[in-house]
């Protein structure tokens, strides 16, 4: 739909993580104070029921939520809504669908990218959307997203065979509080202890899921579900607490911007 000069755009963020949530509305009325926020919603069928009662020109679509994809409420929307996904995948896989009609936010979101899609939303709200690049462009998500349908991803983690001194342990990787690099190997710590795998940190990095887990050192990546909060130490720089295990955990600059929205 186009929006006359006079009218306000509406949109409706769609986003599991009440804090990633917060942040996103909060970074949207700074870089378009124009723009109303007609709900947020925390599950896929609660977006449906707001797109239908407020009718809103945008869309910001978790990817994965509860009930309903974000892949899935943007069919259902209709033509004529402008649809922004917001996802931690990597985005060279994105590159795919980039030049069609559905723009992305990936996680965690930075001010300078915001400000393009907003810049990028204004312009598309001045003309009508064409349905067939909605269309093409969920589409194209579907080929470079499978779990959106259920699958899972390649090469995913989901257990670790983990050395305890003399003993190997299976552990669940949603079990895992974080990794440490330590020499070639790698460190697991859970709230019942250490253990060792026998891989590298980059290496293992590329198995883990984006989404869950953040990597917040050159050394060590966190499970965000075992996180309890941030805070900052004397020096201003992050230190993350963490809700199993009673050390702190060193955020370093190059990733601190990741923790601005918790």
């Amino acid at each position: 739909m186009s929006i006359a000069a006079n009218d306000r755009p509406r949109a409706l963020i769609a986003e599991d993580e009440p804090n990633l949530a917060a942040y996103l509305r909060e970074r949207l009325a700074a870089a378009w104070p124009e723009l109303e926020i007609v709900e947020v919603a925390g599950n896929g069928p609660d977006a449906l029921r707001s797109i239908e009662e407020h009718d809103p020109d945008v869309l910001f679509l978790d990817i994965r939520m509860p009930g309903l994809s974000g892949l899935e409420i943007a069919r259902r929307a209709g033509e004529g809504v402008h649809v922004v996904f917001v996802t931690a995948y990597d985005q060279y896989a994105i590159q795919a669908f980039e030049q069609e009609a559905v723009d992305y936010l990936l996680k965690p979101v930075t001010d300078e990218r915001l400000s393009e899609t907003v810049r990028r939303l204004r312009d598309r709200l001045r003309t009508p959307p064409k349905g067939d690049d909605l269309k093409h462009a969920l589409d194209a998500l579907s080929r470079v997203l499978p779990a959106l349908n259920g699958r899972a991803v390649p090469g995913r983690l989901a257990w670790i065979r983990a050395s305890v001194g003399n003993q190997v342990r299976l552990i669940a990787v949603e079990e895992v509080c974080y990794f440490q690099a330590n020499d070639k190997y790698t460190s697991v710590f859970t709230m019942e202890g250490e253990a060792l795998i026998r891989i590298s940190l980059k290496e293992l990095a590329e198995q883990l899921d984006p989404e869950r887990f953040w990597q917040i050192h050159r050394g060590t990546i966190v499970n965000l579900a075992a996180v309890a909060s941030t805070m900052r130490d004397l020096t201003g720089r992050t230190q993350l607490r963490l809700k199993a295990r009673p050390e702190t955990l060193a955020v370093s600059r190059a990733f601190a911007h990741r923790f601005r929205q918790m």
